[in-house]
């Protein structure tokens, strides 16, 4: 591994691919200590990437991500636009990254699939877009809680939300905010696609990816 630290890895922004790693372990609730163990390196040359001073080899950034339970793709975002503050803070509709590939389930599993309208996950909270199949059907223990808020508009359709020990019908156009330590699921129940567009704070992954994180580190650690 030494020896692929000094390969040069694929052509992209030294600061945007630190940053981009930076936002993804701080959102899996890692320190810099548990990521460099996970990935067998170095603290120190895991820290110069994050601070964009060194380029990842391929293999180093391969490792980086099997610790961090994505794809190396999800650290090259893509961003078209003229200027550097476009380039960096807009998201075009074709270039949303895919929010099921950070949970690792599918649409099937997860009940929806959802894709990230924020630029970054690296802020106070992040926005997205959950696209809800018809009659969506979820295991029923799926009820969560999280530190923070959640809000919610739905764009297209309806959709049926558990709020605590309340079952609430929502519309188009019906939109809703609450504290997250309240259990709560969300399922469509009609016959047609339901679209909602809901932001959250802080930046929370889902118990499931987040569990599986925390076990492997701690098996490392041992």
């Amino acid at each position: 591994m030494a020896n692929s630290d000094t390969v040069v890895a694929l052509d992209y922004s030294l600061s945007s691919l630190g940053a981009e790693l930076r936002e993804l372990r701080k959102a899996r609730d890692l320190t810099l200590k548990q990521l460099s163990q996970m990935a067998g390196m170095s603290l120190s040359h895991l820290s110069a990437i994050e601070r964009g001073a060194a380029k990842p080899s391929i293999d180093v950034l391969d490792a980086l991500s099997k610790a961090l339970d994505v794809t190396p793709s999800w650290f090259f975002a893509r961003r078209n636009g003229r200027g550097p503050l476009e380039k960096a803070y807009v998201v075009r509709r074709q270039n949303r990254r895919d929010l099921n590939a950070l949970y690792d389930e599918e649409t099937a599993q997860l009940g929806y699939q959802d894709s990230l309208l924020s630029s970054s996950i690296g802020g106070a909270f992040y926005m997205g877009l959950a696209v809800y199949p018809p009659n969506s059907e979820t295991p029923s223990d799926r009820m969560q809680t999280h530190a923070g808020e959640t809000h919610g508009f739905v764009l297209e359709g309806e959709l049926e939300m558990r709020l605590g020990d309340e079952t609430v019908y929502l519309k188009t156009g019906d939109s809703y905010s609450f504290d997250a330590r309240i259990p709560h699921h969300a399922r469509n129940p009609s016959d047609q696609v339901c679209k909602l567009v809901w932001a959250v704070s802080p930046v929370v992954i889902p118990k499931i990816a987040a569990t599986r994180i925390s076990a492997q580190a701690e098996r490392n650690e041992r």
